[in-house]
């Protein structure tokens, strides 16, 4: 289970959905957990494990029939404060904060990237959405990133 959200533009470089996807690839049903905190939460993993394992439930009494996987994101919230489950689609984030000049130990150049911008696309019907309103979000995803509209245009010859 992922310690941060993985809302949005985030699953495009989130190593807890990279997992899931590498169990798809192995042909097996995926999911990818994340609890939603921010700095000072109180961490309520228990609350993330009962989402997941309500999930994991539904699954083993109707698997997931295409190469799906489905990416949970659970407000930090404490055991029955949840507002439910929605299924949702992916929002997207405003730019990132500017990336950050610092040192390291041994005095070399180091570049923090900027903290995740906030929700852009954060209305309802969004995994962004869900969170905010105390519910657990779950959002089936498939990654062919291909834009096919582009196709033609880019075609040689």
């Amino acid at each position: 289970m992922n310690d941060g959200a993985n809302l949005g533009d985030d699953t495009l470089y989130s190593g807890t959905v990279a997992a899931a996807v590498e169990g798809r690839f192995l042909g097996l049903p995926a999911v990818a957990v994340s609890l939603c905190v921010e700095p000072g939460s109180p961490r309520n993993f228990a609350s993330a494990a009962g989402v997941a394992a309500q999930v994991v439930a539904r699954m083993a009494k109707t698997p997931l029939q295409e190469p799906v996987i489905l990416n949970i994101n659970v407000p930090d919230l404490p055991d029955g404060a949840l507002r439910g489950v929605k299924v949702t689609r992916l929002g997207s984030r405003h730019r990132a904060d500017r990336v950050v000049r610092a040192k390291d130990p041994r005095g070399r150049n180091v570049y923090w990237v900027g903290s995740a911008g906030a929700g852009q696309d954060a209305g309802p019907g969004t995994d962004f959405h869900a969170v905010a309103e105390g519910y657990a979000s779950v959002t089936p995803l498939h990654f062919d990133l291909t834009r096919h509209a582009a196709l033609p245009s880019w075609s040689v010859g």
